[in-house]
């Protein structure tokens, strides 16, 4: 009868011995996202520039990234702005139907906070001491990073509220940095601005892949103005980018290949480039919710009783709360967060072998009762 009782049990054993770490694994090794929003130009006419920036921090929260794994740059309050025939509102068509700014909206970097200094040490976390952690990018070897840049340029260069400039050489070096210290598991680079393209030339670090809206020696043009705030509100690359983004879910299957492939030159008024010689998959093969979207990650952890055992056993051991690594997403998932990140990317070989496990698990325990009644 003993051996009866323990035949079940020891089978179990043997098959979640083929269990993977993780039963839910994200298919190119990432588990958390996260985005750099930033708006480099200061100033009342530079409206679009600011409603870029908002309109991507929209969309990539639409789709799932929580407010606490994206930093969001604006250096001017457009919302406030006594010019503003709509105060506290930011509208990036003229129908006006979608408030780009709301009660929702988190600007961690705001007016001269937004500089080169900041943006490299966001980049590579070389912050002070002093830095609050909703200031920093918290990122690791597993997150995928989506870097967003508007404003004013020219040949390898955006300038910073007509005050300083950030190079193609520093932004190269800066990716290269994070990549040293495993601060990205891929990197997607997008910039909007004139003769964006030049600004990832001299990229060097790998799983980088970067799109920006013009060539050497052409301009980035605006999308459309309206005549009641009496200035252009949006660009059109980045019209472009949202437009086609607010076609997709979370669950989409598009991706990045599809994507630029859809660039369409005469309606974005330039030629926008794209680089992926960097990259070690095909963009056919990556999803744009890898990068504009959330995941979520389940692991198997021991059983409580387990731990609160190993923690009795050793004496003066206080048990505490668990905490999450440096590095990771820095808040709980909330309840509004689930519903914003409630897909999971799945490996389909390691869900595989985990069901294939639990079956193999379930078939041997009916076969052993049947040998119990024998």
């Amino acid at each position: 009868m003993r051996l009866r009782s323990i035949l079940p049990l020891t089978l179990l054993l043997l098959a979640l011995n083929y269990l993977p770490i993780s039963t839910w694994a994200i298919s190119d090794g990432h588990t958390n996202n996260w985005a750099v929003l930033i708006s480099s130009s200061r100033y009342w006419f530079n409206y679009r520039h600011m409603a870029n920036a908002l309109g991507m921090y929209r969309t990539v929260k639409r789709l799932g990234i929580p407010d606490s794994n994206i930093i969001l740059m604006l250096p001017d309050d457009v919302a406030c702005n006594p010019r503003n025939k709509f105060p506290g509102a930011v509208y990036a068509n003229k129908d006006r139907k979608l408030d780009l700014y709301g009660e929702r909206v988190e600007v961690d970097y705001r007016g001269y906070e937004v500089n080169v200094e900041n943006v490299i040490r966001l980049l590579t976390g070389r912050h002070s001491p002093s830095t609050p952690r909703s200031k920093r990018l918290l990122s690791d070897d597993r997150s995928n990073v989506f870097v967003f840049m508007t404003g004013h340029g020219g040949d390898e260069f955006l300038k910073f509220q007509d005050n300083e400039e950030i190079s193609a050489f520093d932004l190269a070096d800066a990716f290269a940095q994070m990549h040293e210290k495993k601060r990205y598991n891929r990197l997607l680079f997008m910039i909007d601005t004139c003769q964006a393209n030049t600004m990832y030339s001299k990229l060097y670090s790998p799983n980088i892949i970067a799109t920006g809206s013009s060539p050497l020696g052409k301009n980035s043009y605006s999308h459309h103005a309206d005549k009641e705030i009496g200035i252009a509100v949006i660009d059109a690359f980045t019209h472009f980018t949202l437009s086609h983004l607010e076609n997709i879910c979370k669950t989409s299957n598009a991706t990045l290949k599809g994507f630029f492939d859809s660039y369409d030159p005469v309606a974005i008024k330039s030629e926008p480039g794209v680089r992926s010689d960097l990259f070690n998959a095909s963009l056919a093969d990556v999803l744009l919710t890898d990068f504009f979207g959330g995941v979520a990650q389940v692991d198997v952890l021991p059983p409580q009783e387990e731990q609160d055992a190993d923690d009795s056993a050793v004496p003066g051991r206080a048990k505490e709360a668990p905490t999450r690594a440096e590095g990771t997403d820095r808040t709980p998932w909330t309840g509004e967060q689930l519903d914003r990140g409630r897909d999971l990317h799945v490996d389909g070989g390691q869900s595989v072998k985990a069901w294939v496990a639990v079956a193999v698990v379930a078939a041997l325990s009916l076969l052993s009762s049947k040998i119990a009644v024998l």
